[in-house]
């Protein structure tokens, strides 16, 4: 039987590491041709190590520079001959205090502000920008997903990092109306904490295996709403947390 991405071309963005790596891995497992695109070259390669050059392959992609995301855009062209995803997950946050946790907001320094804010917003933007322009040049319609947080969604994470993602949510909303006549979907997943190379997490944190699972169950719902089954969902911005935005305290 096909699977749900049958044939369809993805770009993966932040597929390094994460929800990323976790999205190629199902995306291909699932039949689709995946760009595995990320700011550390090694990082993807390591990735399409995972599922085989045949099925995906890897580039360099700094989310915060329009020329770069455009770039991996036409690499999927150029490979398989058109778009059908474009999947925004690349996101980082500001570094933590060691020992003490998320710095406050009076502690974050500009520059560091200034790149989680080129990165999880702009780097949002322009992800869609380039899935729109292409979409059109297809003539087809097609999707866009995006990585929010639940931080986006409920006070949680930390400050600037939140702030960040409460405009991707915001962005996802606005956008889904926008290209609706086109019959481009946007839609947002929400996951709760995440291990990557940019998080600021310990991987030997006691909560490592619940995290690994949210990562996978994060990509898995990225892939519904990828897929035709998600064919009259958009504008929805989708918790994947265990229901903490439910109410339901973490850790229990």
């Amino acid at each position: 039987m096909d699977g749900l991405l049958q044939d369809k071309v993805v770009v993966v963005t932040g597929a390094g590491s994460g929800v990323g790596r976790a999205a190629v891995e199902l995306f291909v497992e699932h039949g689709a041709k995946v760009i595995a695109a990320d700011i550390d070259l090694a990082n993807a390669e390591a990735t399409v190590a995972t599922v085989g050059a045949g099925s995906a392959k890897a580039l360099r992609c700094d989310v915060a520079d329009p020329n770069s995301v455009d770039a991996v855009v036409a690499a999927a062209v150029e490979t398989w001959g058109r778009l059908d995803v474009m999947y925004n997950n690349a996101g980082i946050t500001v570094m933590p205090v060691p020992g003490n946790g998320l710095r406050r907001l009076t502690e974050a320094p500009a520059d560091e502000m200034k790149r989680v804010e080129d990165v999880n917003i702009n780097g949002v933007i322009y992800g869609c920008q380039a899935a729109i322009r292409q979409f059109e040049r297809q003539g087809s319609p097609g999707v866009i997903v995006n990585t929010a947080s639940v931080s986006g969604l409920i006070g949680y994470g930390g400050v600037v990092y939140g702030t960040t993602k409460a405009a991707v949510v915001g962005l996802t909303r606005t956008l889904a109306i926008e290209v609706a006549d086109k019959g481009i979907r946007v839609n947002s997943v929400c996951p709760a904490g995440m291990l990557t190379h940019y998080s600021g997490m310990d991987p030997d944190s006691e909560n490592k295996d619940r995290i690994l699972e949210s990562m996978r169950d994060t990509a898995a719902a990225a892939m519904f709403l990828a897929s035709d089954l998600a064919a009259n969902i958009t504008g929805v911005n989708l918790p994947v947390d265990g229901g903490l935005t439910a109410g339901r305290k973490t850790g229990g």
